[in-house]
């Protein structure tokens, strides 16, 4: 249903309730920041990956979710989190959601030219809120649905050019939007339905995607017969390959504690923050040109960002 405020606190006394909520908002903000920052991160390192000639995009993803359950592997036998028996046939559906993701997403960016791909990015959001209203009669108050127009609209003026839209390219960019929204709905969906921790179901969902990628990657990177194996292997390709892998682990990891902890419309918009962050680290860190295209749009998009995190506080903190 609609978003609900809970009220209450099951008996206990008015300063641990708020001791435990204010608990809860600083875990979540702490998640966030752990999720912009690794996320920004592997964006800068993935650069010089691409620029030393490592192009085979569905292997380094592969290698990324391998890296994932390795690190859940470490975190269960220190005791951070405890497994839990999960049916494989009840997370075969998002780990499928995940690949199509990444495969489809993948071939929108062949057939699309960059324009027509980064308008299909910033689709999810209300395709994210229509699936969300339809699937599970979620509602989101109108006012926090206005706030996302701004960010819309200046993410698209400050990263879309020219748009030469094709049917092939159409047809694929569709399919990416649909899988990444239903991959970011079921993170939030799948862990209320299973009754289990962002951990316990990103511990089933990270081996199960890595299997299914490694038949994509066979294909499509030629894993078996040369493609990375056969990549110049220097002593910083190994630390910029494997940098990006472990990170990686720190930006899954993130995403599942993240919406577990708020929504799937609360990480995207998380997502066009850290998308604006990019954008004017370019030509800080990189010395890509500014233009005034990108800094308005770029400028739009935060005031939307700044204007959606404040509707979505607790009462308590705006008036603070």
């Amino acid at each position: 249903g609609s978003r609900r405020a809970v009220s209450g606190c099951g008996g206990r006394s008015a300063v641990m309730c708020k001791s435990a909520t204010m608990s809860s908002q600083n875990r979540t903000v702490a998640y966030m920041a752990l999720n912009y920052f690794t996320s920004v991160g592997i964006v800068w390192v993935n650069k010089v990956v691409s620029n030393i000639g490592f192009r085979w995009t569905i292997s380094l993803t592969c290698l990324h979710f391998l890296f994932t359950y390795l690190g859940l592997e470490v975190m269960a036998s220190r005791g951070m989190f405890v497994r839990k028996k999960l049916p494989i046939d009840q997370v075969v559906y998002i780990s499928l959601a995940f690949c199509g993701f990444v495969g489809f997403n993948n071939l929108s960016l062949q057939y699309n030219p960059v324009g027509v791909y980064q308008l299909m990015k910033v689709l999810t959001t209300p395709v994210i809120t229509f699936l969300q209203f339809v699937l599970y009669g979620t509602t989101v108050p109108r006012w926090e649905l206005i706030s996302l127009l701004p960010i819309c609209v200046g993410v698209a003026i400050a990263t879309v050019s020219h748009l030469e839209i094709n049917s092939v390219g159409l047809f694929w960019g569709s399919l990416g939007v649909l899988s990444t929204s239903m991959y970011q709905i079921w993170v939030k969906e799948e862990q209320k339905r299973l009754v289990c921790t962002p951990q316990q179901l990103l511990y089933y969902q990270a081996p199960l995607s890595t299997v299914m990628l490694l038949g994509i990657a066979g294909a499509t990177d030629n894993l078996f017969t040369g493609g990375p194996m056969s990549f110049d292997w220097t002593p910083l390709a190994y630390v910029v390959v494997f940098g990006s892998a472990s990170l990686a682990f720190l930006v899954n990891l993130s995403i599942f504690l993240v919406i577990g902890k708020t929504d799937p419309l609360a990480y995207n918009v998380l997502g066009h923050a850290k998308l604006c962050m990019i954008l004017m680290s370019g030509p800080m860190l990189f010395g890509e040109p500014v233009t005034l295209k990108v800094a308005l749009g770029t400028a739009l998009a935060l005031a939307g960002i700044f204007w959606y995190t404040y509707l979505r506080l607790p009462p308590r903190a705006k008036s603070t």
